[in-house]
């Protein structure tokens, strides 16, 4: 039986519950800073700085060493106001919330999750680490646990893992698992299901708003130009001259003798240190470029995290050819990307206004309501506001298919 009248307050309850539900890889990522955004009427541009430990190398015997305490910090931003407006009529008011939220805000709150959601997924192209072959749907296992074994070579804490996947590689993995299936264990559940659910000690989820990544056109013969080079920019020459983006934002390359290192025990792996651009890059007339590149290349210190600078002339090998479509998968723990999201403002002029924020999960929904006398219709508008960044890119991979 339908209710009387649907307050504004209880269609913003139902919308916030709504918006929880559709959420995929934002509601798997770190949600803890949103108090800091907990001011009166926050606003587009808001910023708060994520302060990241202190690392340290220690010294060895009796003598003190004393260490300079380098802190560093990266900001979160609330970029992003967005919202959705519908208009209804008095009498829709007199719905159940089940019809009401079915007809009104089931499809409005999809968009907004939608949005979210998606500026969520494309924080891969901050994360350097890729596993797998662009263009091809992994079909075993051993593709995610080459991931799930770079996150320990990056010392990502072992809980709170997820697998994000697109429908693609869900089909893919649960097909190729289908020979396991044994009675009562948890790959029974998955192949009755046709979901992966809680395997490899991470939580799998299946994400329609993965990305796909087009890789640079390239070409030429990229290498490095001039040796000792660190920091955050790579100078590189070889390249097809006069051509615009040769390197795309996000594409994943090595350097010839250029190996990562445990961020704890600086010990040189035995795999080279991959990079990816931040930034799209052209090249001159001559073909030189400069890349934008993280991680810096740092080769001393408690930020180290290459064992040697790359030759000169050293060569920069492509993670996929030219032009390659690459559905990005992201495994990460949770500490590696943050949402933020904020209490909007309330109006007043207006007809209605509510605002709905759940603490626990860290989402925040504001509902806006006129009144228009000449159609007997009632505008709103559902508000939110957000922004993400990465504070910790070592605690990710990407898994490309």
């Amino acid at each position: 039986m339908g209710n009387t009248l649907l307050t504004i307050s209880y269609i913003t309850r139902e919308a916030l519950m709504v918006l929880e539900n559709q959420l995929g890889m934002a509601k798997n990522i770190h949600r803890g800073y949103d108090d800091q955004f907990k001011t009166k009427g926050a606003a587009k541009g808001n910023t708060i700085n994520i302060r990241k430990p202190v690392r340290y190398l220690g010294t060895l015997g009796a003598a003190l060493g004393i260490e300079d305490a380098t802190e560093t910090s990266i900001p979160l931003t609330l970029t992003t106001q967005f919202h959705v407006g519908i208009a209804f009529t008095t009498a829709d008011m007199t719905l159940s919330i089940t019809d009401f939220s079915k007809q009104f805000l089931k499809p409005a709150v999809s968009a907004i999750a939608n949005k979210v959601d998606f500026d969520c997924t494309l924080l891969y192209r901050a994360i350097y680490n890729l596993m797998g072959t662009p263009g091809v749907i992994p079909n075993a296992l051993s593709v995610y646990l080459d991931a799930q074994a770079r996150l320990d070579d990056e010392a990502a804490p072992l809980d709170d893992r997820c697998n994000l996947i697109n429908p693609k590689m869900n089909s893919k993995i649960v097909d190729a698992l289908k020979g396991l299936l044994l009675p009562g264990n948890k790959i029974e559940k998955q192949f009755n299901k046709g979901r992966m659910g809680e395997a490899l000690n991470m939580d799998w989820v299946m994400d329609q708003n993965v990305r796909v990544h087009t890789f640079g056109p390239q070409g030429g013969t990229p290498q490095v130009n001039g040796a000792n080079q660190t920091g955050s920019q790579l100078i590189t020459n070889g390249w097809t001259a006069a051509a615009a983006n040769r390197v795309k934002a996000g594409d994943v390359f090595t350097i010839a003798n250029v190996f990562k290192v445990n961020p704890q025990n600086r010990q040189a792996s035995t795999d080279l240190c991959q990079f990816v651009a931040t930034a799209d890059a052209a090249s001159d007339g001559a073909g030189n470029v400069t890349i934008q590149i993280s991680p810096p290349i740092t080769v001393a210190g408690a930020f180290q995290t290459v064992d040697s600078t790359p030759a000169n002339g050293a060569a920069l090998t492509l993670a996929a050819a030219a032009n390659t479509k690459s559905a990005q998968g992201l495994m990460f723990h949770e500490s590696a990307f943050a949402l933020g999201m904020a209490d909007l403002l309330l109006p007043e002029g207006v007809d209605r206004a509510a605002r709905v924020s759940d603490d626990q999960v860290g989402l925040s929904i504001r509902m806006v309501r006129a009144y228009d006398i000449n159609s007997d219709r009632l505008p709103c508008r559902l508000d939110v506001i957000y922004g993400t960044c990465v504070p910790y890119p070592e605690m990710a991979t990407r898994v490309a298919a």
